[in-house]
């Protein structure tokens, strides 16, 4: 796997934030930050995309909270409101004097990616949202359930004592239609029972801000966005994705035909693909 420039934490009072600088001195000089998914650090969630990015020199990729080496002072897992996370990102931003860069975002991470772009609209250039948590508009009874049982999820595993049935929970929430009991299926559980408890903050995370932000003002905040969908995700993913696309000029949807809500494991080079050649359509027109 390829090994970042920089590894080390930023110190905040309330957090410890881990995060990989990796630099690329034939590429362009521009620059990409990448945001996870609940349960599986940045290292891992983008390590086969990375290698196969061709327009940026400095790509940025930290452990968002509850997940990875991104740990509270005391080192338990406590919950968090999506603003804390945007939070903690800004001061990276900051510490490291990232003015400009392009953004990419997976699930949990797709919806931070979102909210970071709203509070610093000029600092973010391109938007990558892989399936964004907050996107899909489901009917009222099939989020009702859903919502039910993600949070379910959560429950199981943060009491540690029922891990499997939590992760079960999960999947059978966020990838209803995933290959069942495939070594994939064995690989993504491994990796989400590194820090289970972490993983039910960041659903509750979610599920929180769910309930209480605006999502069509959120969406409107967003510019010149590629969003990537999983063709055996939830129809109403892609549907709503295709909605937003009919009417702006600057949000193209991406369909990849053999994947679920894991497409950035199961199909890297594909999405690298996609977004290395919109960036490079954002450069000849600039």
């Amino acid at each position: 796997m390829l090994e970042p420039a920089i590894k080390s934490t930023l110190i905040l009072p309330t957090q410890e934030v881990y995060y990989r600088l990796y630099r690329f001195d034939s590429a362009p000089p521009r620059r990409l930050l990448l945001l996870h998914g609940g349960g599986v650090a940045g290292k891992i969630t983008w390590g086969g995309i990375l290698p196969q990015l061709r327009h940026w020199n400095e790509i940025l990729v930290p452990d968002l909270r509850g997940t990875g080496k991104t740990r509270y002072p005391d080192h338990k897992e406590h919950g968090f409101e999506a603003e804390e996370v945007v939070a903690d990102l800004t001061a990276l931003l900051d510490h490291l004097a990232w003015g400009k860069f392009d953004l990419g975002g997976y699930s949990y991470g797709g919806m931070i990616a979102m909210l970071l772009k709203a509070a610093r609209p000029a600092a973010v250039e391109n938007t990558y949202l892989l399936e964004p948590a907050l996107l899909g508009k489901m009917s009222g009874e099939e989020s009702v359930r859903s919502r039910e049982l993600i949070l379910h999820a959560a429950k199981q595993l943060r009491g540690l004592e029922n891990v499997g049935e939590g992760l079960e929970l999960f999947l059978d929430a966020v990838a209803p239609n995933r290959n069942r009991g495939s070594k994939n299926e064995e690989i993504i559980r491994e990796r989400l029972s590194h820090r289970p408890a972490g993983l039910a903050c960041a659903i509750e995370c979610v599920s929180d801000a769910a309930k209480r932000l605006d999502r069509a003002a959120l969406i409107a905040s967003q510019a010149n966005v590629s969003s990537f969908i999983g063709g055996r995700s939830h129809p109403a993913v892609y549907q709503r994705c295709q909605e937003i696309a009919a009417g702006r000029n600057d949000w193209a949807c991406h369909l990849i035909q053999g994947t679920d809500h894991a497409l950035p494991f199961q199909k890297p080079e594909q999405i690298a693909k996609l977004m290395t050649i919109q960036t490079g359509r954002s450069l000849e027109a600039w």
